[in-house]
């Protein structure tokens, strides 16, 4: 069976991290209740290569900010959208009055796997 992912990179204030750590993992107890197979959050660590596109660069990143990767995996893109009908409607997913990042700078969407080693 194909899996399906949705994936997101968005810049970080590195004095928020603690924050959007809270925030990352509500959201991941929340996708996995609905189904999600997976859910990973992962902080910038070494960012700085030599070779290809840096993300800091791609994403125009600020100083004081790091970059967080994070992924969510499905059986299916049919799957994901169950799943994620479903968590928007959870009331557990709450938005917090002031988010630890700028949303409009997130990048986002949904892959196909093309590799599944």
């Amino acid at each position: 069976m194909s899996k399906y992912i949705d994936g997101f990179v968005l810049p970080v204030p590195k004095r928020n991290i603690v924050a959007y750590r809270r925030m990352a993992a509500q959201a991941g107890k929340v996708w996995r209740d609905h189904g999600a197979l997976d859910y990973k959050e992962c902080v910038g660590d070494d960012l700085n290569v030599k070779m290809g596109m840096p993300f800091p660069r791609v994403i125009t990143s600020k100083p004081g900010e790091t970059i967080v990767f994070a992924y969510i995996v499905y059986k299916s893109r049919a799957h994901r959208d169950r799943v994620n009908a479903k968590v928007m409607k959870d009331k557990r997913l709450t938005m917090p009055k002031k988010m630890p990042f700028e949303v409009k700078r997130m990048l986002y969407g949904g892959f196909k796997v093309l590799v599944d080693a």
